[in-house]
């Protein structure tokens, strides 16, 4: 029996999903751009899913742009502000606990004339709001930061965050990577102040290859590739067609049962944690408090093990979790979110992430606690040894 517990690296796609992209494939094949039927026939599956995602944030569907996934949602918000508003100000802000597809834009920036500010946060992984507010300058041209964490779960209150920084400059631009956050959590763009928002589908249900872009029709922001100027020239390049009408599904099967979904999630969070840490001696939870975080994402150091060998010990088992991000988990950082929060190189590599789905049993967690009850005393001696 496979267990797959590493759902905020991917989740597993949904039959409905994988049905209306094969349809695509097979009979909606045209290109959206021409003319005739064939091509109004693949341009309607794109304007079906901007609907149905610009309903679920509750903004104009000429807002939504789609693009390659969440990476690249994320740098043409960042690029795009920094190089439209770069004659009003070079101030940018981001925290420390940012995906790389956030942090590293933003370090580009910092090293090409931009004057780059990282803020850090406290143990749970939480920015003070203070700190914040008093960071914020005339010539802040862009805050980005995340809503939920990849590696710990922490949510970040984007809400009061949009107000705060519109509050001390109207004019600074703020961005949101919601790639964790959507399709566990509501999001409003307008209300909360949010100018731009990352999402990917393949974290909730979705195909890889396939992401989106809130952009406030308010604000200015210049492309980051250049061709036939599709999606008013903002991301050029032939649709993907059969992921877009993926990721509208994918959306609309998630937030058509969004309560249902995230009250399960936070029963199998909550039942994980507590099998853990009754059934076994030196697990320590990272982040926030396990019903304050995410409800899919359950961070955990285990004294005396590496995660990496942990992880790999459960493999053989066919039990799949992960030690942090899999976009960087092939290159160990020592400025990732475990060691933003403060955990020592020890307690980073100690760390298992569990990532949970809607596809997930409590079954599959028994079964897994009770290979991690085997496993943990013998991976322990084989260390003091």
């Amino acid at each position: 029996m496979e267990v797959y517990l590493d759902n905020g690296a991917t989740t597993k796609t949904f039959d409905e999903v994988v049905e209306i992209m094969c349809n695509v494939l097979k009979e909606d094949y045209g290109n959206p751009s021409s003319l005739h039927q064939k091509g109004i026939d693949a341009e309607n599956h794109i304007i079906k899913s901007k609907e149905i995602i610009a309903k679920i944030l509750k903004v104009n569907d000429k807002e939504v742009y789609f693009t390659s996934g969440g990476t690249e949602a994320n740098n043409l918000a960042i690029l795009g502000i920094a190089d439209a508003y770069k004659r009003s100000g070079k101030h940018i802000i981001t925290t420390s606990l940012e995906h790389s597809s956030v942090k590293n834009t933003m370090l580009y920036l910092g090293d090409h004339e931009y004057a780059l500010t990282i803020l850090p946060v406290d143990q749970y992984g939480q920015v003070n709001l203070k700190v914040l507010q008093d960071t914020i300058r005339e010539d802040t041209i862009l805050v980005s930061m995340m809503y939920v964490n990849n590696e710990l779960g922490t949510i970040i209150p984007v809400d009061k965050i949009g107000a705060l920084i519109k509050n001390k400059n109207q004019e600074t631009i703020f961005h949101v990577d919601a790639i964790q956050a959507f399709g566990k959590m509501v999001i409003y763009p307008k209300k909360w102040q949010i100018d731009l928002l990352s999402i990917s589908g393949h974290k909730f249900h979705g195909p890889k290859g396939i992401g989106a872009l809130y952009i406030n029709d308010r604000i200015k922001i210049n492309p980051i590739s250049y061709g036939g100027n599709q999606q008013k020239g903002m991301r050029n390049g032939t649709e993907n067609v059969p992921g877009i009408a993926a990721i509208g599904c994918a959306a609309s099967m998630m937030y058509d049962q969004l309560e249902a979904h995230r009250t399960y999630l936070y029963e199998l969070k909550s039942y994980l944690a507590k099998l853990l840490l009754e059934e076994i001696e030196g697990i320590q939870i990272n982040g926030m408090p396990v019903l304050e975080g995410a409800p899919h994402i359950l961070s955990v150091r285990i004294k005396g093990v590496r995660g990496e060998v942990l992880l790999h010990s459960l493999e053989e088992k066919n039990i799949y979790v992960s030690t942090g991000s899999a976009c960087s988990s092939n290159k160990p950082s020592k400025t990732g979110p475990l060691q933003a929060i403060g955990l020592t190189n020890e307690e980073a590599l100690s760390t298992v992430r569990f990532g949970l789905s809607v596809m997930n049993t409590k079954d599959e967690l028994d079964i897994c606690v009770k290979e991690l009850k085997v496993m943990i005393p013998m991976l322990r001696k084989f260390v003091r040894h």
